[in-house]
């Protein structure tokens, strides 16, 4: 029997937009996301994606149909609000169902789908059946790092004003290949600050960390949103969100990386960025406490 805990809704978040090059819910076993609220409740909203899970004549929670529990790689179950593993809610029941089954830990959405949908409102719908394409082709948001306040992503998701305007964010620092150092407003009153760094191991990011480190903490002090990208949301974006974790939340490297890798599976730092974050961890910890020859990195 697989282990049941609680996940936090932004993990949940998380989960549904990772994207390779297309969003990966279309995967057939990668995520198994079931709601154990009531029909009626499910068919007026639900999270994205969601299949609702019926019960027996001897209110019993059957196991999804058409869906291999087994193979799937993330399996989360969620219910109208529970918030801990000693409810005696739908959602703890229908995970001692799933766990049967499953070779994966079965997570719990703490909080349900009230919590969920509070959060993230613009993820919630009434659609049930998506076909392959549909599910390829869904909005990918950024992944949110540290919840509430700091987001990370790609250049098309930092010009995209309905995603801007959905997480609140109050200011965009893009890591990009400009000439020119550029700070400027946009339409929707975001803020932009441009680093021109390109993703190459020979570039020097370390010199903007302590800039940027400085600048993310009086956004987020103040609890306004922060959006890092750069081109493809992978290298440059990820280093300097490492930097920030160091920084803020005095993480050693590893416990940096870790923790980005948990949020975005596919972050990659190039070879000469992981070095200046090792010189960084020496700045900020006073030591190097991670051996970044480790095969992990």
């Amino acid at each position: 029997m697989a282990d049941i805990m609680m996940c936090e809704p932004f993990e949940l978040y998380n989960l549904l937009n990772q994207c390779s090059r297309v969003s990966r819910l279309a995967e057939i076993n990668y995520l198994c996301l079931t709601d154990a609220r009531e029909t009626q409740d499910y068919r007026m909203s639900h999270i994205i994606t969601a299949k609702n899970v019926k019960m027996d004549s001897e209110s019993t929670f059957l196991l999804p149909v058409a869906v291999e529990v087994d193979s799937m790689q993330h399996v989360v179950v969620y219910d109208s609000k529970t918030s801990c593993l000693q409810e005696k809610g739908r959602a703890v029941e229908c995970a001692k169902a799933l766990a049967e089954v499953s070779l994966c830990p079965v997570h719990i959405v703490r909080g349900g789908f009230q919590r969920f949908s509070a959060l993230y409102p613009f993820l919630r719908t009434e659609k049930i059946i998506y076909t392959v394409t549909e599910l390829e082709n869904l909005k990918m948001y950024p992944v949110e790092i540290m919840a509430g306040l700091l987001y990370m992503g790609n250049e098309k998701q930092g010009s995209d004003s309905s995603i801007l305007k959905d997480l609140k964010i109050s200011t965009i620092i893009s890591i990009t290949q400009s000439d020119v150092l550029e700070s400027r407003p946009t339409k929707e009153n975001q803020t932009v600050l441009n680093i021109p760094v390109a993703d190459s191991v020979a570039s020097d990011l370390y010199s903007s960390f302590e800039m940027i480190c400085t600048l993310i903490d009086s956004h987020i002090n103040m609890g306004s949103r922060v959006l890092i990208v750069s081109r493809q949301g992978r290298s440059r974006c990820s280093a300097v969100t490492i930097a920030f974790l160091m920084h803020h939340l005095k993480y050693t490297l590893k416990e940096a990386w870790t923790y980005t890798l948990k949020c975005k599976p596919d972050m990659r730092p190039n070879t000469g960025f992981l070095q200046q974050l090792s010189d960084w961890e020496l700045n900020t910890m006073g030591t190097k406490m991670t051996d970044i020859s480790e095969p992990h990195f």
